[in-house]
């Protein structure tokens, strides 16, 4: 398939009363992946980790940045950096997972040793090679923010500052249950086949609750469900039904921001979500569970029940995304109407995602 611009119209603002989806050809064409890593993760804040898991000088946490590998590394001067995980002598990992007080970054491959700040320290048999200087070779360095105990990076040029990106969550969240103060319990990733774009038009919306999520829709009071959109996030609420079973009293409310960070938070509980591109037709969800400092028996027991249904939970959302991507790799789908009631999250990414490729397009003089 082509990836020639596309006419006009597919990228002209559409409102949301009469909005349609987004065309097949956005999910499904072989040179997606490469702009879109280009347009939008390059230059978006990505999550990478949180401050309990960098607790100390050479602890440190890797990750996939849309095809670039990344880690992020308290230094010993108390700072977080996120770095290039990619050796500059051949290109061979610096780590290869997450770790407790390295006192080094040494590359597996040749042993090229890298301080915690990502300055070349030395390079075996290097010595007699003329002009090699390790204290001019570092790995290059992003864009750090940490809001909320949550360390994000930008690859580029950010397309927004983190201040717009986050703007009001904090007084959404409030104080009471404010997330930097969580420990981090468990990471599960999930292979899902499908363009990443497909996986958060499905988390944007309660709409398919009902119909895909039995135990999740006794969980949640549908009927009260709201949505909401900002410029750069969007948010669903919705109070809970669980009594004093796995959650007890109170709300979920569900995070998204641009481009691919979710953030779950329910009583007790932060469970934050990255949608990784792997192909245009592949990707990856890391989930890292956070969960208040309670090591009691009955703490236990709920975040082993907790884990249970996110896993059920996530089963079923990962097979109907794969479905969805069949029928848009099928050659049958026409862009449909979109629910202006359940489905304005769904409008404003994709709404954002016309406008960056539609800016891309002007700048081409397509």
């Amino acid at each position: 398939m082509s990836t020639r611009p596309t006419p006009a119209v597919d990228l002209a603002p559409q409102p949301l009363q009469h909005a349609t989806a987004l065309p097949a050809h956005y999910y499904t064409d072989p040179g997606m992946a490469a702009l879109d890593r280009r347009l939008i993760f390059d230059r978006g804040w990505q999550l990478i980790a949180h401050v309990c898991q960098l607790q100390n000088p050479g602890d440190h946490v890797v990750a996939d940045f849309a095809g670039l590998p990344v880690l992020a590394v308290r230094g010993e001067d108390g700072d977080i950096r996120v770095l290039h995980n990619v050796c500059r002598h051949r290109a061979g990992p610096i780590a290869s997972c997450d770790g407790l007080a390295a006192r080094a970054l040494r590359c597996r491959y040749h042993g090229w040793t890298y301080g915690l700040d990502g300055v070349l320290r030395s390079a075996p048999e290097m010595g007699q090679a003329p002009d090699f200087a390790p204290a001019d070779i570092r790995l290059p360095q992003l864009r750090v923010q940490v809001w909320q105990g949550m360390v994000f990076a930008c690859v580029g040029e950010p397309a927004m500052g983190f201040d717009e990106l986050v703007q009001d969550i904090d007084a959404r969240i409030g104080a009471g249950r404010g997330l930097a103060g969580y420990g981090h319990h468990r990471r599960v990733s999930y292979d899902v086949a499908c363009n990443w774009k497909v996986y958060i038009d499905n988390y944007l919306e309660g709409y398919h609750v009902p119909h895909i999520h039995p135990g999740l829709n006794r969980l949640l009071d549908y009927r009260s469900y709201v949505t909401e959109t900002a410029r750069w996030y969007s948010y669903q609420w919705s109070p809970l039904e669980s009594g004093d079973g796995l959650y007890g009293d109170g709300d979920a409310l569900y995070y998204w921001l641009w481009p691919n960070t979710m953030l779950n938070i329910l009583p007790g509980r932060l469970q934050t979500n990255r949608v990784v591109p792997v192909g245009v037709d592949r990707c990856r969800v890391v989930f890292d569970f956070y969960y208040t400092r309670d090591d009691s028996g009955e703490a236990r027991a709920r975040r082993d029940a907790d884990l249970a249904f996110s896993d059920e939970v996530q089963l079923e959302d990962l097979t109907i995304c794969e479905d969805v991507q069949r029928g848009l790799a099928s050659g049958s789908y026409v862009a449909g109407r979109l629910n202006p009631l359940r489905e304005n999250a769904v409008h404003h990414f994709q709404e954002l995602l016309r406008a960056t490729y539609r800016d891309a397009a002007d700048a081409n003089g397509a």
